[in-house]
């Protein structure tokens, strides 16, 4: 009998070696987010006001420039945006991953930072 866990052996725990929860023994290529550096989704999250829905508009603007076949949502529902963890907005979230948030970007910027973050 063991006293408050002491004399247990503890369970080795496997540490996945991947974003995806996979552990790397298997091939890469069956790891579902390997060098896939594409834009799923893009969504600008904003109280409904004029910032956010020129940021919005920028971003749609972004998109159509860089000639990517997708389409921009605009979420203004708060339960949503608190989701995201974003206190300021306008705020950009690319691939569920808040990139910008509390100032309102011009079409040009926001097509920079998508290439500076790979896309």
């Amino acid at each position: 009998m063991s006293l408050f866990g002491f004399g247990k052996k503890k369970e080795e725990k496997e540490i996945p070696a991947c974003c995806c929860g996979s552990t790397g023994q298997a091939e890469e290529s069956a790891c579902c987010c390997a060098a896939d550096s594409s834009i799923s989704n893009i969504r600008v999250l904003g109280a409904g006001c004029k910032s956010c829905h020129e940021q919005y508009e920028n971003a749609m603007a972004a998109v159509r420039a860089m000639g990517l076949n997708l389409e921009v949502e605009y979420i203004t529902d708060m339960e949503r945006v608190m989701e995201y963890g974003v206190m300021s907005m306008p705020a950009i979230v690319v691939n569920d991953k808040v990139v910008s948030m509390g100032k309102v970007l011009k079409a040009a910027d926001v097509e920079k930072l998508l290439r500076k973050l790979g896309y």
